[in-house]
Parts: structure tokens; sequence; C-alpha cells
């Protein structure tokens, strides 16, 4: 079941959701969703330099990538059919019995920008920021700001806690991140 506004409001008092900074309710919070904010870093696939990714090279994906530090203030800008991972400027945790999904915001789709692919769902015991697999669909380069609303995430409660939350899943990948983060695919081959 999908948490109302009220809901969420009870389940971040009790802390079962955490959400660091805490985001300004008045503006963020929807009737079943919170909005959270593009945050200053940016990761863009080196695509000149490297032919094709292939993870059973057991190449760091990282390596394919470079970088980018916005300030505040300032845009980057998103080419059309460019894809780029940021991450959110809030941290999310989420208690045993809770799950979240990643959604876009209307306002952004309308102008041909995703924020994810398909990693949307966001397990009971997450802890960390959340990568955004940004696309940009359209014929224009679109220019996004760190600290605008970027997304906005909903809650469901599990029938019962996890037995293995995310944070203590053995080999779970991405846990604790505070920055986006490349595909870690390569470790699935090795185990």
């Amino acid at each position: 079941m999908v948490l109302s506004d009220q809901d969420i409001l009870r389940y971040l008092e009790k802390g079962k959701i955490k959400i660091t900074p805490a985001p300004d309710l008045t503006k963020h919070l929807g009737s079943c969703s919170v909005d959270f904010r593009l945050g200053n870093t940016f990761r863009v696939f080196e695509h000149s330099k490297y032919p094709y990714i292939d993870f059973q090279s057991g190449i760091d994906i990282n390596g394919l990538m470079h970088k980018v530090e916005v300030p505040d203030g300032e845009a980057f800008t998103v080419q059309p059919d460019e894809f780029v991972l940021a991450a959110t400027l809030e941290t999310l945790e989420l208690a045993d019995d809770v799950m979240a999904r990643l959604e876009g915001r209307s306002s952004i789709g309308r102008i041909g920008i995703i924020v994810h692919s398909t990693a949307g769902l966001f397990d009971p015991g997450w802890v960390g920021t959340a990568t955004l697999e940004l696309g940009n669909l359209g014929r224009m380069p679109v220019r996004l700001y760190p600290g605008m609303r970027i997304c906005a995430f909903t809650f469901e409660m599990l029938s019962s806690p996890a037995k293995v939350p995310y944070r203590q899943k053995p080999g779970n990948k991405y846990a604790g991140q505070i920055e986006p983060e490349a595909s870690r695919f390569v470790e699935d081959l090795t185990s």
C-alpha cells in the first residue's frame, strides 16, 4: 500500500523514513510523495574514448566516465540523446519494513528528461543518495540546476520487516553511496 501524505509525515516523525537534509515539506510533500532535489555531481560517459562497454573485460565502469562538479547557481546541460548519472542532494534512509520508488516529475518529463531508466526500486534498509539515470529524449538541450526538484519518492509499507535489509545484504553494491555511482554489474559476473 502506497503511503499518503499523512502517513509519510507519521513515518518521518517515527524515523522509519529519514531524509537528510530535511526537505521543506510545505513545498516538497505531495499527496503521496516527497520531491528530492538534484545534487552537484554528474558522471558522463567518455564515448569518444571507448568503442563499447564490455562487462566481461573486467573494466571498472567508473573508468569509462568522468566526474563533473557543478557549483550552485550554475547549470549542467544534458544534450539530446545523452545519458548521464547524477545523484539526489538528499540522502534517504529506510526502515526494514518500508520500501521506496523513485518517480519522475511530470514537469521534468514534459521537456524530455527522464530521471531513471530501470532502477526505481529502493529496498527496505536502503541508505544513501539515489543515483539518477538522466536521459534527454527531446531534440533540444536542457539545462539542469543543482538544487532543483528533479524527482519524487513514493513509499510503501511491507507486510513484515525484511529478514535481510539492503544495508545488511551480503554483496550489496550501492548502500551508503554519497554521489552518483556507475554500474557495478561486473561484480555479479564474479560472484
